[in-house]
């Protein structure tokens, strides 16, 4: 029986131990991929353990603690022991991240365990070519936003590289300022986490895209492999002064994705209405449904 103190914090270094365990099995949702994890630290204090080939992720948001089910090899035993931690916790909802394989495994063998819908962190997945050509009736609209920024904005296209870096960083200060990231809780741990993720961004192995315009960096995306056809798109950012700037870095980050991966993660809304507006008009070819259990209703 394994145990709270067997928890280890994530650090940059373990990446190589993520990696090694992600060959054998690839992260189906955003929120368990690497990069997400160490940039998010300082929020939410992710911890790990290792048990029989399966990877077990623990969050800590102040004194509650959360569980995520074991990736690997299913093992019964091991998610008996999650679901035992798990229902010690006082969270409302102390086991979560439960994908549909994993849901219908899980219903199988614990019939009387009830899944809630967590739908601010479903993921959205897209076909590639469809951010990238933006084809049919269905994307009239978001094409005539880019066509018209074309008109309006010349601009250029780069990789993020270690040359223009400082610029990309600067940008993103820029950013801040305008969003005004330290009135709102989210944006300044979304600010400090892609930070993070731009400072140790060669060590992450990231890819990424910036914007030109007028010889300034105005806008930025930044992606990874995911799967073996998928890429996660953790962050896009872009200028206000620039309508439309959002559809032209979209659609520029895809044309480059598509030459590799058949489908883009966007991740979750997180719940936020606009969000959720605009990743719905981009028609999402399918979601990464996710669920959590009440605490109250783990019987064992």
């Amino acid at each position: 029986m394994f145990s709270i103190d067997d928890f280890k914090p994530v650090t940059l270094g373990d990446k190589h131990l993520f990696d090694a365990h992600y060959e054998k099995y690839p992260p189906v949702h955003s929120d368990n991929v690497f990069t997400t994890i160490i940039s998010w630290m300082e929020f939410a204090k992710y911890h790990y353990t290792f048990l029989q080939d399966n990877l077990i992720i623990m969050t800590k948001l102040g004194d509650v603690l959360r569980f995520r089910p074991p990736i690997g090899k299913y093992n019964r035993d091991i998610f008996q022991q999650v679901l035992k931690l798990a229902k010690r916790e006082k969270s409302d909802y102390p086991l979560g991240v439960i994908d549909n394989q994993t849901k219908d495994l899980l219903s199988k063998e614990y019939p009387k365990l009830e899944f809630i819908p967590h739908r601010d962190y479903f993921d959205y997945v897209y076909l590639t070519s469809d951010l990238a050509e933006l084809p049919g009736a269905a994307y009239r609209k978001i094409r005539n936003r880019l066509n018209k920024f074309r008109r309006n904005y010349s601009y250029t296209t780069e990789k993020i590289t270690k040359v223009n870096m400082n610029e990309v960083r600067t940008f993103l200060k820029r950013w801040c300022l305008w969003k005004d990231c330290e009135s709102d809780e989210l944006l300044e741990n979304e600010k400090k986490a892609i930070m993070y993720s731009m400072a140790n961004f060669f060590e992450l192995e990231l890819s990424g895209i910036a914007i030109r315009i007028d010889g300034k960096i105005e806008a930025i995306s930044v992606y990874e492999q995911m799967n073996i056809n998928t890429a996660v798109v953790h962050y896009e950012k872009g200028a206000p002064d620039y309508d439309g700037v959002y559809k032209a870095i979209n659609a520029e980050a895809a044309k480059l994705i598509q030459k590799e991966f058949k489908f883009i993660n966007r991740e979750s809304d997180m719940g936020l209405p606009g969000l959720r507006k605009a990743k719905m008009s981009y028609r999402p070819h399918h979601m990464i449904e996710v669920y959590h259990i009440p605490r109250d209703k783990i019987l064992l």
